[in-house]
């Protein structure tokens, strides 16, 4: 519970998010043992409709939310907020600051994004990476191309929403070559 008498402490965690796998859940997990609230950046929102990022912003806003419910994570102890990368460093993380929240720890295993908000005076915290050999957005969506089995590496409400929205099909569909190409 937080104590109203003192300002929450808030953490912030950026990532694509292609899609949110059970790596990406324990970290949240475990970063809520050190933070009474985590803002979620679903980074490179503009994205989609590309093998790298085949998913929406909203969609996958729909399977982060849905997924921290699943995984019995208080809804007054997260915001997750579609996060457009802008291509410019030397402001990005004033326009981070902008689009969320306050936070004054920084969750990230990017050497860059360290780089960025250590000088800007943030805390940074490297979070522990869960079967990363496994768990990855880019094993998961090989998996997805290669028809094995990638349900097993996320939360059930992922597989609900690929399914709804014919997100292993998209991302064949995507990786097929043009004839003219051919």
């Amino acid at each position: 519970m937080i104590n109203m008498n003192r300002r929450p402490v808030r953490g912030i965690l950026i990532g694509r998010m292609q899609p949110i796998h059970n790596g990406h859940i324990q970290v949240i997990k475990k970063t809520l043992e050190e933070v009474d609230e985590i803002i979620i950046g679903v980074g490179s929102a503009q994205l989609s409709h590309e093998l790298k990022n085949p998913f929406t912003a909203g969609e996958r806003v729909m399977m982060v939310t849905k997924s921290l419910s699943e995984n019995n994570i208080e809804r007054n102890k997260y915001y997750v907020i579609p996060m457009e990368d802008i291509n410019f460093n030397a402001i990005w993380t004033a326009h981070v600051k902008m689009m969320t929240p306050p936070f004054s720890k920084v969750y990230s295993g990017n050497p860059l994004v360290q780089q960025l908000f250590e000088e800007a005076g943030y805390e940074i915290k490297t979070p522990i990476l869960y079967d990363r050999i496994h768990l990855s957005g880019s094993e998961v969506r090989k998996r997805m191309l290669n028809n094995e089995n990638w349900e097993e590496l996320v939360p059930k409400p992922v597989v609900k929403i690929v399914d709804e929205i014919n997100g292993v099909e998209r991302l064949q569909n995507l990786n097929r070559k043009e004839i003219s190409e051919l």
